[in-house]
């Protein structure tokens, strides 16, 4: 009975002291649930709080870099834009050769070159970030029939920074570079030689174009000049006169003006004379297409002014939208990079309070737990003596 009393004593002992070893070694007094069941608990829940943090930690840095890439791609893009616009104005002098034409469609082209592979840029992973969901696939490519078309979709991935923001990690070229109109102009059907329309003023003829197609009625996208024997004239739509009317009095040789639009006539043009037009059903093109229509047109020694200046035109339009749909795009960057740095900053921020809450529940005291070492210790050597003198007896200490 002694001797199993004696050796428990020592055996509790030794665990005392290891248990107190190991609070020491591990920095921690709880070393499972049964030593303190709510705070066991409460450090789950604050690891399992760490664990998030850190995670959205990651999604940041990712969400970071991959808005930082696309920054640096569309601030080369927006100065390639530029430089279209400087070089589309210069083609526009009356008085360059073929050759001078020629020159500025080699730069164009090597723009273009440019664009389509910043359109195309890949990640660190290996996506291509204008791609949309379908990243595994170039964004664009140049197709059999001469024309640079989207094979990607609309779609972003978002990464969660923390419990309730969200934020885009890529944007969709798309909606940057492909949902852009093509310049609205009057389409001749029907003329007389020596007749044209021109868009003079680009505003005014966008608003009556926005104002006036019929998706639905496609004759009332049918339009008339007629003039009569007299140069009186009057505009029409779908065969009957405008309301309120568009009248007036043509004086030959002069121009007649119609929301943004120029008519003009030779001055062999006889009396009465009528001029078809239409407005087309609106298409959606990229920059790259654009390009290669006016790099064709310079190209070309017998391109006319007409030509020339409808490329121009088609030209500097599809540049200065394209170019304010990266400025946006821009912007929302900064702002989605603002909105990461502050988060990331925030939640340094929780994880340094989550430890030192861990810290206060669990956190070992040194100087205690030295003491207890200590104090197991002298329990220890204690109990082993007793065990010492108990086992060492006799019977013949009995009887004695």
């Amino acid at each position: 009975m002694q001797f199993t009393q004696s050796l428990n004593g020592i055996l509790n002992a030794q665990q005392r002291m290891s248990k107190a070893e190991t609070q020491l070694s591990k920095q921690t007094r709880i070393l499972s649930p049964a030593d303190d069941p709510a705070g066991a608990a409460k450090v789950l829940s604050l690891d399992q709080s760490k664990a998030q943090i850190e995670q959205f930690q990651t999604n940041s840095i990712l969400l970071k870099n991959n808005l930082a890439l696309q920054e640096t791609v569309l601030t080369s893009m927006r100065e390639s834009y530029d430089r279209v616009s400087t070089l589309a104005q210069a083609s526009g002098n009356g008085t360059y050769t073929i050759e001078q034409r020629k020159a500025i469609a080699f730069e164009l082209k090597n723009i273009q070159t440019e664009l389509f592979d910043l359109m195309n840029t890949r990640s660190s992973e290996g996506s291509f970030i204008f791609a949309g969901y379908q990243d595994k696939t170039a964004a664009y490519e140049f197709t059999s029939d001469g024309k640079y078309q989207f094979k990607g979709d609309d779609g972003t991935r978002n990464l969660q920074v923390s419990q309730s923001i969200t934020l885009p990690s890529n944007d969709s070229g798309k909606a940057i570079f492909d949902s852009v109109f093509e310049r609205f102009k009057p389409q001749v059907t029907s003329a007389p030689t020596g007749a044209s329309i021109d868009v003079v003023d680009q505003t005014a003829f966008d608003s009556f174009y926005l104002s006036n197609f019929d998706n639905l009625t496609a004759a009332n996208n049918q339009y008339q000049l007629d003039i009569d024997a007299t140069g009186n004239y009057q505009f029409l739509r779908n065969g009957s006169p405008l309301s309120p009317a568009v009248t007036g009095a043509y004086t030959p040789g002069s121009a007649i003006v119609f929301n943004g639009a120029k008519f003009t006539f030779d001055t062999a043009t006889t009396l009465p004379a009528q001029v078809d037009f239409e407005l087309s059903s609106p298409q959606q093109t990229n920059i790259l297409n654009t390009l290669q229509k006016y790099i064709e047109i310079l190209s070309n020694p017998i391109a006319t002014d007409a030509e020339l200046n409808t490329g121009l035109a088609d030209i500097l339009q599809q540049t200065t939208v394209t170019a304010n749909n990266v400025d946006s795009v821009l912007a929302n960057l900064g702002g989605r990079l603002n909105v990461v740095d502050s988060v990331f900053n925030t939640n340094e921020d929780l994880l340094i309070n989550n430890q030192q809450y861990k810290a206060d529940i669990s956190e070992v005291d040194l100087a205690a737990a030295l003491t207890e070492i200590k104090r197991q210790e002298v329990a220890l050597q204690a109990a082993s003596q007793t065990f010492s003198k108990v086992n060492a007896t006799t019977l013949f200490d009995y009887i004695r």
